[in-house]
Formats: structure tokens, C-alpha cells, sequence
């Protein structure tokens, strides 16, 4: 996919943060969207700012499979094809294994895994048939390093990594004419920190105003890093100086890391 003019393309999460940044930057370049997100009011806010575009949005709950694959008839049949898909809607829990509870577990599988490889395999049949798609996941540097007090995050961004580039060798395989990108980034400025869930014992406010100060780019940003990438069909797209220097220290250390990340934590996450 050299050139996304005309192109439709699908953003999950596009109420706020990075996929309302994503909608813009892809309008800018031309191309006719179906944004979804489960908060209305937001992705009403996002379609307003996109005046003269193609643009028809979906109120749609990413945990909800069934929903999901009537999503993806449904935008194909509103827009004749489907070119780009990315899987960008997500959320954050803040809690140790001892503490967080099964309900809390769910929630965070449902949304940021289940909800990423719901939303690929509808969309794959719709992807191959444009002869030109592109998948692109939206992972984390938690998707390249485990860190306390997010198990469930990293578990869920783990597997969005691990399903994400095994599809994208399926593509190559099989021959099919469908690009796939994982995504990591760093810390973001958005309001994912806000928004989370946290543990019993965890201080909410320094948490996040923990996140606040380490979070490097802005969603504007990402979004320009996310779509350039797209253009290269780089399979691996990281987002901020932060991301960079994670995933070379992983590359680096290997399993060795884990020690920069408790010292790390016991400064700043366990407060």
C-alpha cells in the first residue's frame, strides 16, 4: 500500500487518544473512514472535526465478537471494500497477580487481545478481496518487556505481538495481497492512564500522574509515526524515543532486563 488516497480504512478506538489522531492523519491523506468506538460521545467529537471527509461512524464494543464480525459486513457493505484495519482500541489495569481480580483479568483480555484478533479475522476475508490491505495491531512496549503491577496488560499485548506476526507470515505464505504491522508504543499522552482500573491497594492519583510524566508523545505524533510506517510495510512500528530504547534493550539483554525493570519499578511503581 503506497498510497492510502481513496482508500477505506478502519479505526477501532477512534473516540479519543491515538485513534482520533489516526482519523485525522488519514483523512489528510484521503482516505474515506469507518471509525468505531464504544464511547459515542467521543467519536461524535472526532467525526466533527473531520468536515469534508468520507466518514460514517460505528458505536461498537470490541469485546463483543459477534458484534465485531456484523461490524465488518456492515462497514464493507456501506463502503463497497475494505482496505486498512487498525485495531487500536484498548485498555489498562493497574494491579500485582496476588490482587487483581478475575472480573478485572477479563476485561483487559476481552478488549485489548480478543478484541484485536476478533476484529483481524473479520476483516481478513474483506482485506484479501481489496487485492491491496494492510492489519495493523497496536500492541505496547509491554507487548516486548514484562513489568509489575501489569500482568494482564502485558499477557493481553504479548499475545496481540505473537498472533500478529505469525499472521503476517501466514500473508507471505499463502501469498496473499494483505500487509500486517504490529504497533508498540511507548508512553503515550492520552487518557488510557485515566481511564484504567487499579488495585485495591494502589494510589491512583500517583499512578497516574506517574504515567503523565513518563508518557513522551503526543498521540499526534504517534499517529504520523503509525501511518508512515504503514506506507514502509514495516512489520514492527515503534512509537517514541521510550519504545526505541526498550525494544534495544530487550534485543540486547535479552531475559537480562528484568533487572533494569525491577529497580526501576521499585522506584516508581511501588508507591
Amino acid at each position: 500500500m503506497k498510497k492510502l488516497k481513496n482508500k477505506v480504512a478502519v479505526v477501532t478506538g477512534a473516540g479519543s487518544g491515538i485513534g482520533r489522531a489516526l482519523a485525522r492523519s488519514l483523512a489528510d491523506r484521503g482516505c474515506r473512514l469507518a471509525l468505531s468506538d464504544v464511547n459515542e460521545a467521543g467519536l461524535a467529537e472526532t467525526a466533527a472535526e473531520l468536515n469534508g471527509v468520507d466518514v460514517k461512524t460505528y458505536r461498537l464494543d470490541v469485546s463483543d465478537r459477534d458484534a465485531i464480525f456484523a461490524h465488518a459486513e456492515e462497514v464493507a457493505k456501506d463502503f463497497g471494500q475494505v482496505n486498512l484495519v487498525i485495531n487500536n482500541a484498548g485498555v489498562a489495569l493497574s494491579a500485582t497477580v496476588r490482587e487483581m481480580t478475575d472480573e478485572d483479568f477479563k476485561w483487559v483480555m476481552d478488549i485489548d487481545f480478543w478484541g484485536v484478533a476478533h476484529g483481524t479475522r473479520a476483516f481478513l476475508p474483506h482485506l484479501i478481496a481489496s487485492g491491496d490491505g494492510h492489519v495493523v495491531n497496536v500492541s505496547s512496549v509491554f507487548g516486548l518487556i514484562g513489568v509489575p503491577k501489569q500482568s494482564a496488560y502485558n499477557a493481553a499485548k504479548f499475545a496481540v505481538r505473537g498472533f500478529t506476526e505469525a499472521l503476517r507470515q501466514e500473508m507471505k505464505l499463502e501469498n496473499q495481497p494483505v500487509a500486517v504491522s504490529c504497533v508498540h508504543p511507548g508512553g503515550i499522552r492520552t487518557n488510557i492512564a485515566n481511564a484504567a482500573r487499579m488495585g485495591k491497594s494502589e494510589n491512583a492519583v500517583a499512578q497516574r500522574q506517574g504515567f503523565d510524566k513518563l508518557a513522551m508523545t503526543t498521540p499526534e505524533k504517534a499517529a504520523e509515526i503509525i501511518v508512515k510506517g504503514i506506507l514502509k510495510n514495516e512489520s514492527r512500528i515503534l512509537v517514541g524515543p521510550d519504545a526505541w530504547g526498550i525494544e534495544a534493550i530487550n534485543r540486547l539483554l535479552g531475559s537480562a532486563y528484568q533487572p533494569l525493570v525491577e529497580r526501576f519499578s521499585r522506584k516508581n511503581l511501588y508507591i
